[in-house]
């Protein structure tokens, strides 16, 4: 498997260039504002959402102005999401260090997460990227019902494998397929294509979230997550429910009275995790993603083949290799 460092080359001017350009659209006059925007900038990932938009517009064609605005917008959108997450979720850090809300309290977290939203609508409207706001603004209300979903269904703890898909379909792989779907389309690629990028993006993006549910269950991981994380926080993935759709009813209700009552004693964690384990939840999660992955590899074969579409698929398989 390749590194992600090595899977950029063929982009690497580019990421670079819209490195420069990101900073400049999170810009402000107001001195706290440009504070907290400046350290969210210092903290940013590995840049793996403007990989997919870079890479699927070389793909299809030349990465131009429009391109490097819609990498922008979705970097924003996303950012502005996580911000207001850690509000809602009452996080004190993200990635191992503090959040926005940790360290200049839920105001101005709320308030510097509605700017970065208005950054990205004004960036399109500015460029009249309307094709591209049309896109990702169906991810964002896609994301929030993903989220509306889940908080509904969680309650009860019986997540049946069909709602489970639903809900990171939309939750995850919208945004993914939002950032295949606006490279293919800043570049003037048909409309066809565009809808073929945006369904590969969602492969990807369900072995994505799958592949960080098996971290929940992998000792010894470097997510800088502790294993049994999600079980704590009573989240349903899918190894669990592969292993709650195996119990016998008497059985399925008392284990979800465990998670439900139990899931802050690392003891009781521990055996919810080993009862996964030898249920077959794991391999069978492993397989689910494998089979997505591979969904998302076949539809490439019918893209154009160049070397931006070699390191798509390379960066497709680093999604679900990685360790973190």
């Amino acid at each position: 498997m390749l590194t992600l460092e090595e899977i950029k080359k063929p982009i690497l001017a580019n990421l670079q260039e819209f490195d420069k350009k990101f900073r400049v659209s999170m810009k402000s006059s107001v001195p706290l504002l440009d504070t907290v925007t400046r350290y969210l900038y210092k903290r940013k990932g590995k840049q793996m959402r403007p990989m997919f938009v870079f890479l699927s517009a070389k793909m299809c064609g030349e990465v131009n102005d429009s391109t490097y605005r819609a990498a922008s917008l979705i970097e924003l959108l996303h950012t502005a999401t996580l911000v207001h997450d850690d509000v809602v979720d009452d996080s004190n850090e993200r990635r191992g260090v503090f959040s926005i809300n940790a360290l200049w309290k839920n105001k101005i977290a709320v308030l510097v997460g509605d700017f970065l939203l208005s950054r990205g609508l004004l960036l399109a409207l500015e460029g009249n990227d309307f094709h591209l706001l049309k896109i990702v603004s169906g991810a964002v209300r896609e994301v929030i019902e993903g989220e509306l979903l889940q908080i509904e269904k969680a309650r009860r703890l019986d997540i049946s494998e069909d709602i489970y898909f639903e809900i990171i379909r939309k939750k995850t792989a919208s945004l993914i397929s939002s950032c295949c779907a606006c490279g293919a389309a800043s570049v003037g690629t048909s409309d066809e294509m565009t809808l073929q990028m945006k369904k590969f993006g969602e492969y990807v993006g369900i072995s994505f979230q799958i592949k960080d549910d098996l971290f929940d269950f992998e000792s010894g991981n470097r997510t800088g997550k502790p294993t049994g994380i999600d079980i704590k926080e009573q989240k349903m993935t899918l190894p669990l429910i592969y292993m709650l759709s195996q119990l016998a009813p008497g059985e399925k209700r008392r284990t979800i009275r465990i998670i439900k009552n139990h899931h802050d004693d690392p003891v009781r964690v521990a055996e919810i995790i080993d009862q996964v384990n030898h249920s077959g939840g794991i391999s069978y999660a492993r397989n689910k993603m494998l089979e997505y992955r591979q969904k998302a590899l076949d539809m490439l074969q019918n893209m154009p083949g160049n070397e931006a579409r070699n390191a798509l698929e390379q960066l497709v398989i680093f999604t679900t290799e990685r360790n973190k």
